[in-house]
């Protein structure tokens, strides 16, 4: 028992920089009184003590301000930051290494009996105000934002805002957007803030040519490789280097010329 309070108490020092000695978050963090207090009501419920449990539950969110249903199923070194306002149902599933903060709702969208409330797999976390409704899941290391309502399953490494929540990055995007970067520092174009996800529409066009010329060069060089096993002897140089400080060059010199014109400029003639 005593190892895995010392193992909570070392969560929060991970997650909060204002947390400084241990026995201030011992004193001072609602969230993991509510944890603690949690375990005794989730063990009452299993052992079909489910009035006790539920008095005891009610007893912590009076103490705390948040309300764990016993019957929710919670991981190891889960944080509730702040904590005031928090809601989990009974059927909730938390896995290790959440984090969840102030306000935020893990509940159901029917009376029907069953799974009901969310699943939350490891390291999730979730910003303050956020609803995640319904039997659905939340993948590992997925982040819903702050006062989003999620009502659809979240992929693992997405992230999720608005009401209804929308996916605004995933492991998808990433990847594409890594791509991106490989095929302009190729050409020796700084790609830097291309994504899927950017509403910049000049950059969604970036990001577009980009694409086109990676779909290109993957044709090109499946072509040129054909002919030479034809017989062929095609592609054998290389692309030129371009290098973005030429062009940071050529633009020094443009402006110093601008500068020299307006310094010979006489107004009074």
């Amino acid at each position: 028992m005593f190892s895995r309070i010392k193992e909570d108490i070392n969560s929060v020092f991970d997650r909060d920089p204002a947390a400084r000695t241990s026995l201030e978050v011992l004193l001072n963090y609602p969230g993991l009184h509510a944890i603690w207090c949690h375990r005794i009501s989730h063990k009452l419920w299993k052992a079909n003590w489910k009035l006790l449990a539920r008095i005891f539950s009610t007893f912590s969110r009076w103490l705390t301000g948040i309300e764990i249903h016993p019957g929710a199923t919670i991981g190891r070194r889960f944080f509730i930051d702040h904590g005031m306002g928090v809601v989990i149902g009974g059927t909730a599933e938390i896995g290790d290494d959440v984090t969840l903060y102030q306000g935020v709702t893990l509940g159901g969208t029917s009376w029907k009996p069953g799974k009901r409330h969310p699943t939350l797999e490891d390291n999730v976390v979730v910003g303050a105000g956020a609803q995640v409704l319904g039997p659905i899941t939340i993948g590992k290391g997925g982040k819903v934002g702050s006062n989003s309502v999620v009502v659809k399953d979240l992929p693992a490494d997405a992230t999720a805002v608005g009401i209804p929540a929308r996916i605004i990055t995933n492991k998808k995007n990433n990847d594409e957007t890594q791509q991106r970067e490989a095929v302009a520092k190729k050409y020796g174009f700084d790609a830097y803030g291309v994504s899927n996800d950017n509403p910049d529409p000049v950059a969604k066009a970036i990001g577009r040519l980009l694409d086109h010329m990676h779909l290109m060069d993957a044709k090109v060089s499946e072509l040129c490789k054909e002919v030479n096993t034809l017989g062929g002897d095609v592609c054998s140089q290389n692309l030129p280097e371009l290098s973005v400080g030429e062009f940071d060059e050529d633009e020094k010199a443009a402006a110093k010329r601008r500068e020299s014109k307006v310094a010979s400029f006489d107004p009074e003639i």
